[in-house]
């Protein structure tokens, strides 16, 4: 298996420093939306597609008006997962299987550019999406982004095997045996990650389950205000989420020479894990313009 390591869209969210703790001169932060594209004996695999073509076409149709001032995500067509794919010198039509960790905007945008592909999801996720009872529901959750619904495919959120101290983890089938999914509840209702065998160990992409690399440090684990903020606004079952969280920690804690735990949005675990895969490095300047 080859893995490549891609940042479909960084954003560039408000209150700079408060957010990603770097930009001390700006109002705005930078944060990255880290997906994988995985070449298998069965075919292409994405973890999470990011936001895609159409999402850059006509933001305001596909996505909510106060994220996009939030966030003011960097909406250029070269950093979707598509046009990045091509870069690479492989076909976007032989994505088989997109693994999401769940349905938010910035998780889910390129799902209509990968029509031929089998979407893989927990059912609960499916299930509160399409309700989109809150507010804050309604903003994250765009139908708008799911042309290709009919190809999604639930897994049950029970009844799965454990993996390493996680239980009702899903083996993907036609995805192959290495890559799982691992429910990681309390960001949304049917939030997973995805665990990853490699020559060298586990990759475990814990997605929104945290979003500051420092929320895994094990002597003082820290989260900067603006990102602890905004977790806690997004966050559908907030024990669930620091319990997960916590749990990430303890794997990390015994498990990390086994483990590689990385989350969606924090630029120095992406800047990391493409630095240890060259080819995972893309072909344009992946840093937000001014």
């Amino acid at each position: 298996m080859r893995i490549h390591h891609l940042n479909c869209v960084s954003s560039c969210p408000l209150g700079g420093a408060l957010m990603d703790g770097e930009s001390r001169h700006s109002l705005r932060g930078r944060l990255v939306t880290h997906c994988l594209l995985l070449e298998t004996d069965r075919g292409l695999v994405l973890v999470d597609t990011g936001y895609g073509l159409r999402d850059v076409a006509s933001p305001r149709a596909r996505l909510s008006k106060v994220f996009l001032a939030m966030l003011k995500p960097d909406l250029r067509e070269e950093l979707t997962a598509y046009r990045q794919i091509e870069r690479l010198g492989l076909d976007p039509s032989a994505v088989r299987h997109i693994v999401l960790s769940h349905l938010d905007f910035d998780h889910a945008g390129g799902l209509d550019d990968f029509p031929q592909a089998t979407v893989h999801l927990l059912a609960d996720e499916i299930e509160t999406a399409l309700q989109r009872k809150t507010l804050i529901d309604r903003m994250r959750y765009r139908p708008a982004q799911w042309g290709t619904r009919a190809n999604w495919r639930a897994h049950a959120p029970s009844g799965g095997e454990r993996w390493f101290g996680f239980e009702n983890v899903r083996d993907l089938g036609d995805v192959g045996p290495d890559v799982l999914m691992v429910p990681l509840i309390g960001h949304t209702l049917g939030h997973a990650g995805v665990a990853i065998r490699t020559s060298d160990g586990w990759l475990f992409y814990a997605a929104d389950a945290y979003f500051y690399h420092a929320e895994m440090d094990l002597s003082n684990p820290h989260c900067t205000p603006g990102l602890e903020a905004y977790q806690t606004m997004m966050e559908k079952r907030r024990g669930d989420r620091l319990q997960n969280r916590e749990r990430l920690r303890e794997l990390k804690r015994q498990r990390g020479g086994e483990v590689t735990i990385f989350c969606a949005h924090d630029p120095h675990e992406f800047d990391a894990r493409a630095r240890s895969a060259p080819t995972a490095r893309p072909a344009v300047d992946i840093a937000p313009r001014a």
